[in-house]
């Protein structure tokens, strides 16, 4: 991610729970460019704009976003939409982009393009949408999906079998591509059955060249950190949150990783001291879904309180069980 755009709703106070938690979201990222959006301003009188703007800059102050631009905008009526694309252009630099590895795409949707009716011969093959974390993605390029078809045995133990295709059409908004590049959004035509497909059912795989991906994990050790106060949720009497509890052994969390939302139980947890004093904490968790990941890779822990999943703490994949394929 190069960049964030956190959308505040002008007719609403500020911060809303969502807020803080997309604002805790971007600290863990350490994200550096910013754009905060004053959104709806149409429906609210002057004063209560600026009133609101005192709030959000109140609410920003101490955190990445301090010193973003606040832009009072109104999707609706499409007020002041080319300032923000004038921030992002002349304000906003272009990262460097790894063009030499393996293509690695993250789905983030996925569809079937087939009306109801088509005829056989006219049928297309499913439709993933996502975006290209590095290499060149080219057409006619023959592809693997992983974790793929995912199965449970008698005992419960998950199988993978990587789905293999071809890349037959790309696009970006209406243009067709011939090959597509890091940055931005990308629509990926395959030669994948569209049943697996439909109803973004792709969510959470990952694309890439045959034999090019990394291994696909069902338990997965972490090296992770809790927030020190619970957002999102109201507590009367207190400004401010509860107090985030320590991770226990058997709770269910919800963990994102990549473009992936999986459940998950702790099965483990261990604590350790380094020789500077710092707490190590570490926790084995065993996901409910099967998930092709890197060592290394972030994610985002949740807890489910007040029957919301809500933003608890962080973490960093170190290590896991491996899937034979």
């Amino acid at each position: 991610m190069d960049a964030a755009l956190l959308l505040i709703a002008g007719n609403e106070t500020c911060p809303q729970p969502q807020t803080s938690e997309h604002m805790a979201a971007i600290d863990v990222m350490d994200l550096k460019h910013i754009i905060i959006l004053q959104n709806k301003i149409d429906l609210i009188k002057e004063q209560q704009a600026i009133e609101q703007h005192r709030d959000i800059v109140d609410f920003v102050k101490g955190t990445m976003a301090e010193n973003a631009p606040i832009i009072p905008i109104s999707a609706q009526l499409k007020y002041n939409i080319e300032v923000i694309s004038e921030y992002v252009v002349k304000k906003i630099p272009i990262p460097l982009r790894d063009f030499t590895s393996e293509p690695r795409l993250i789905v983030i949707r996925s569809f079937d393009v087939n009306k109801p009716g088509s005829e056989v011969d006219s049928l297309k093959g499913g439709v993933a949408g996502g975006s290209l974390l590095k290499g060149v993605l080219k057409v006619g390029q023959e592809i693997e999906v992983r974790p793929g078809i995912t199965t449970k045995d008698a005992e419960g133990n998950l199988h993978c079998v990587p789905i293999r295709s071809r890349v037959l059409t790309m696009f970006a908004e209406n243009n067709d591509l011939q090959y597509a590049v890091p940055g931005g959004l990308i629509g990926v035509g395959t030669k994948i059955d569209p049943t697996l497909c439909i109803g973004d059912r792709l969510v959470g795989h990952v694309i890439g060249s045959e034999g090019s991906l990394p291994p696909i994990y069902t338990l997965i050790e972490i090296q992770y950190h809790l927030m020190r106060r619970l957002l999102g949720v109201r507590t009367e009497g207190k400004s401010k949150g509860a107090k985030v509890d320590n991770l226990s052994k058997n709770e269910v969390l919800l963990v994102n990783i990549g473009s992936l939302s999986a459940g998950g139980r702790v099965s483990a947890i261990r604590e350790t001291k380094n020789k500077h004093g710092a707490v190590d904490k570490r926790a084995k968790v065993i996901l409910t879904s099967a998930v092709c990941t890197d060592v290394g890779e972030k994610i985002a822990i949740s807890r489910k309180i007040n029957k919301h999943w809500r933003l608890i703490g962080w973490g960093t994949i170190k290590g896991g069980q491996k899937m034979a394929i």
